[in-house]
């Protein structure tokens, strides 16, 4: 495979292998994986970078050992791998700027003085793509405290509160349109006949037993007149039938039986029928219950309109 395809060939494929990678695993939103988290990119670019210089590296390695065989040794070397060991002049070229190596007939000319049980030292300068690594963390070092130090850029654990924060946000806006995540405060009353309908067939299954199929009361309260124990509207009765009512002698709580959407349903049903005059009702238990919520016109039209029934 290596004989095949150049070492920068495979660098980059590996490279935007990793890129797609991010863009699939990734939820970085409308923006680009590589725009949204920078510091990952410059990461990448940098391991790109090390990547080609091992590439580099390994194939000086190659060209040096090839240079050490004896012509003999590069005859049998190519009758058995059918390989040519000669480079094309643009890559001889961007391995002399990159290594800057010392031909090995030369290396003598490099020795030091230093002899050290026999083993003597080259004054070799450091590669040039070694020296460029050096600079560019040099440079992302700069970046980085100039970006978070002087000019305040979120740090990991800030971007983390706000992500945290607008999560927060997020799963509010998301719980008031969630139907089995509904709770007494998100709740709201239901009008549509397909909702009614799906509350009276609740009511039918659930309810009939306590408080009669017309809702006027047996051993429950009646739910038809305008009093109410725990109070009336739509959050009251959805928190009365999570909860259940009165401790050791009120209603159960409904909660592992029905789901909020459920519940929501039948509190609906039930509140439409307010005023249904049910035959033989049972007498009004608890007290007039108002709106607070509601405008004042209605409030108060509501508050003449229960006084003047209690008067009769």
């Amino acid at each position: 495979m290596k004989k095949l395809i150049p070492a920068y060939i495979r660098v980059l494929v590996i490279f935007f292998a990793v890129f797609a990678a991010m863009e699939y695993f990734i939820d970085s939103g409308e923006k680009p994986a590589f725009i949204k988290f920078p510091m990952v990119s410059l990461f990448l670019f940098v391991f790109l970078f090390l990547l080609i210089a091992i590439e580099i590296t390994i194939k000086a390695v190659d060209t040096i050992t090839y240079q050490l065989l004896t012509e003999e040794q590069k005859a049998k070397l190519a009758e058995t791998s059918n390989v040519s060991f000669s480079e094309s002049s643009w890559y001889k070229n961007l391995m002399k700027k990159l290594t800057k190596s010392v031909p090995i007939e030369k290396e003598g000319e490099l020795l030091l003085d230093h002899d050290y049980d026999g083993i003597r030292e080259l004054d070799n300068n450091l590669p040039p793509w070694w020296v460029y690594s050096f600079y560019a963390c040099i440079l992302f070092a700069v970046i980085y405290l100039v970006r978070f130090e002087i000019m305040g850029a979120d740090n990991q654990e800030m971007e983390l509160k706000k992500e945290m924060a607008q999560a927060q946000i997020d799963i509010a806006e998301y719980k008031k349109t969630a139907p089995d995540l509904m709770d007494e405060k998100t709740v709201t009353l239901l009008t549509d006949t397909e909702g009614l309908a799906a509350g009276k067939a609740i009511f039918t299954t659930n309810c009939v037993a306590c408080h009669r199929a017309d809702a006027g009361g047996q051993i429950g309260p009646n739910l038809t007149d305008d009093k109410w124990i725990l109070g009336g509207g739509i959050k009251n009765v959805f928190h009365t039938l999570v909860n259940g009512g009165r401790d050791g002698k009120g209603m159960i709580s409904w909660k592992g039986t029905l789901k909020p959407k459920e519940m929501q349903q039948v509190a609906s049903y039930v509140l439409s029928l307010k005023g249904s005059n049910p035959k033989d009702p049972k007498a009004p238990e608890g007290e007039i219950w108002v709106d607070e919520n509601a405008p004042k016109t209605e409030a108060s039209a509501t508050v003449t309109a229960d006084t003047t029934a209690v008067k009769q």
